[in-house]
């Protein structure tokens, strides 16, 4: 197995993606436009998509890392759109998307064109959760995006099923495809009940950060293929434990967190980075077998669906969000909303990677060794729409965004926030602290003693600080004062213990224990300002 391809792929795409970071165009935009220019440099090998590759291997991690970012709560609180989007919208998608390129496309079958309408249908969680964090949405708006797009793969993957069994041949009928979407709902969702506590009570109980953070990578993949095994959504199943691990992470020790934190940090940043890249990759697999439907049609039925994709959301978002608050009840739980909220949340729904994964799981032929009808043209289709929103969609939205001019975050009330809770936190920690003291078998000398209670009220007092004006003199704020001043501090430090080092007062373990002490205490210092 010729590895070097992948190499390339990782290496190239994390470059790409690091230098995305220093300029105003997301990276996820110069990734597939990265692609697409290296797809055609000769000797380049083509990476088509393997949807045994990607769905139960790539997918898992990214979703897992996407639910443990989010908020149980706040899905929780918005459960009523992320529904309505991730299964209303997507079932809607499917049906209209599938009619038009049944009227669009000459020949298409109607079963064929469902099929199309269910790959298309679901907006990417990587993209979804990669623009929401560049553009800085308001926080309902991007829980909203992102419980959408961690659970409307199952609905897709589903409809996606039904319809291609239509168009093979198979016999499927509307009830049998609703039972097959429930049995994989509730087959995911109780899949992802019965694994979530075992698993986060093995995590506990689990001794060692390293081995705690192997647990965790294995997760999302176990999860999934449990789920799979007994014909259950494994989407679901991943997105429920994660949610649950992520809602109970502080029940873990300090070190598997920051461990885990850095692990997956890097996890999704390659995994994000590749799957962009991979989506420019494909022009040249999508475009060998076009055929007949070469040039002007062909691009004339990649604009028809892509405006049928964006319309569509529009037609299905206004109506879901307003409709309901018909409702004194909804007014009330809900609040007011503006159409600038929906008007984002229907322009945001870019496609990615599962679509054209989905579509080059179709099979070449039906029943009876026919072709499957118009195969090459839905992959292009795919093709062309998930290109279409990631450009032209991911390119305008941020200026929608600050057209739009949404309300920014109020810096000085979440600061504040913090320092009250950081102070009932410090007032716990205090009386645990003078009832520990009180108790005869914790004599402690009065240095050490001092030494807690400073650190406790340096704790309490840093958020506070945050609250005040910057140095008049070098214009820093006190966070960055204090950040600078510390690490001018540690950097000595560091300097020494390698100089003793080099002198061999001390050998390289010992250096590496002093290093590592020094990072911590760096990191505090860093995470009190941050």
């Amino acid at each position: 197995m010729d590895v070097m391809p992948l190499l390339l792929l990782v290496a190239g795409s994390a470059a790409i993606a690091a230098a995305g970071r220093r300029v105003p165009v997301p990276a996820p935009l110069l990734l597939v436009a990265a692609g697409l220019a290296v797809s055609y440099v000769p000797g380049v090998p083509d990476y088509t998509l393997d949807p045994h590759i990607v769905l139960p291997l790539l997918l898992p991690p990214l979703l897992h890392t996407a639910a443990t970012d989010s908020s149980y709560l706040d899905l929780r609180a918005q459960v009523r759109p992320v529904a309505l989007l991730s299964v209303g919208y997507v079932l809607f998608a499917t049906f209209v998307v599938g009619c038009a390129a049944y009227l669009i496309v000459p020949g298409l079958p109607l079963t064929a064109a469902l099929v199309l309408g269910a790959v298309v249908a679901p907006p990417d969680a990587v993209a979804a959760t990669a623009v929401a964090r560049r553009v800085g949405l308001p926080s309902r708006i991007t829980t909203i995006l992102q419980g959408e797009s961690l659970v409307n793969d199952a609905t897709a993957i589903t409809a996606f099923k039904v319809a291609l069994a239509a168009a093979v041949g198979e016999g499927a009928t509307w009830a049998g495809g609703i039972g097959e979407f429930l049995i994989a709902a509730v087959g995911g969702v109780g899949v992802g009940l019965v694994l979530m506590v075992p698993i986060h009570w093995l995590r506990t109980h689990l001794k060692e950060a390293l081995l705690q953070n192997t647990l965790s990578l294995l997760v999302p993949f176990f999860a999934y293929a449990v789920a799979e095994q007994v014909h259950a959504s494994g989407v679901l199943a991943v997105v429920v434990v994660a949610l649950f691990l992520g809602h109970r992470a502080w029940e873990v020790d300090f070190a598997t967190r920051l461990q885990e934190e850095a692990v997956w940090k890097m996890v999704a940043f390659v995994l994000e980075s590749a799957v962009f890249a991979l989506i420019g990759l494909q022009l040249p697999v999508v475009l060998k077998g076009l055929g007949e439907y070469e040039g002007v049609d062909a691009a004339w039925y990649a604009v028809a669906v892509f405006l049928v994709v964006a319309a569509a959301r529009f037609v299905w978002v206004y109506p879901a969000t307003f409709l309901p608050r018909l409702s004194a009840r909804v007014r009330a739980r809900e609040g007011e909303m503006s159409w600038k909220g929906p008007f984002v949340i229907s322009w945001a729904g870019m496609r990615g990677v599962v679509s054209l994964a989905i579509a080059f799981s179709i099979p070449l032929t039906v029943h009876g060794g026919e072709p499957f009808p118009e195969r090459n043209l839905i992959l292009f289709l795919t093709f062309t729409t998930v290109i279409g929103t990631l450009v032209v969609q991911g390119v305008s939205l941020p200026p929608l965004i600050r057209l739009l001019k949404f309300p920014a975050h109020d810096v000085q009330a979440e600061t504040l926030a913090e320092a009250n809770a950081q102070a009932q936190a410090s007032r716990a920690a205090q009386q645990r602290l003078e009832e520990l003291l009180a108790d005869e078998r914790n004599t402690l000398p009065a240095p050490l003693a001092d030494r807690l209670s400073t650190v406790l009220e340096r704790r309490r007092n840093a958020v506070w600080e945050r609250l005040g004006q910057a140095n008049p003199v070098t214009g820093e704020s006190v966070d960055d004062t204090y950040r600078r001043l510390s690490r001018e501090m540690i950097g000595a430090e560091r300097e020494v213990f390698v100089r003793l080092r080099d002198g061999r007062y001390i050998d390289d373990e010992m250096l590496r224990t002093l290093l590592r002490r020094l990072d911590l205490e760096e990191a505090a210092a860093y995470r009190e300002t941050t």
